[in-house]
């Protein structure tokens, strides 16, 4: 199989509240973390929906942020087996600051024979932050059960 393109899926869920509102400071974070040139297009969908639209010299990106979600969904296509659309991700969850993500992990071309037709996926789900006084929990749990 010859891997010509890479394709990643970005779930951000409960996001910070301040960082969904404002569209230009969300393009601008989009240049900044994109080496290179790249032309953005960015639509208020709706009271609740914004959409921007890039495209690069190595593939494009499509983001959306619903706002009364606290959601973003974001898809990454790099046209290189070299590209690591992983470094864009983790740009955004910092920006972003969701509680929990999810990534699906795309290798796009040439895969051949026709049994070898279907992409492999990867999909990963991770809580960012980690749950306060988990522990007191446990031990008090741990206390009731021996009574």
């Amino acid at each position: 199989m010859k891997i010509m393109s890479r394709q990643l899926t970005i779930d951000l869920y409960n996001c910070s509240e301040k960082k969904l509102k404002d569209l230009d400071e969300i393009k601008n974070k989009i240049k900044e973390v994109i080496a290179g040139e790249i032309k953005l297009a960015a639509e208020k969908i709706s009271e609740k929906h914004m959409a921007i639209i890039g495209a690069f010299d190595e593939g494009h990106i499509a983001v959306h942020i619903y706002n009364d979600l606290r959601y973003v969904a974001a898809d990454v296509f790099t046209c290189s087996e070299d590209t690591e659309p992983e470094e864009l991700s983790k740009e955004l969850r910092k920006y972003f600051k969701p509680d929990k993500t999810k990534s699906t992990y795309l290798k796009r071309g040439d895969f051949g024979q026709e049994r070898e037709i279907k992409p492999k996926i990867k999909t990963k789900t991770a809580p960012l932050r980690k749950i306060q006084t988990t522990g007191a929990k446990v031990i008090k749990k741990l206390v009731h059960s021996n009574k």
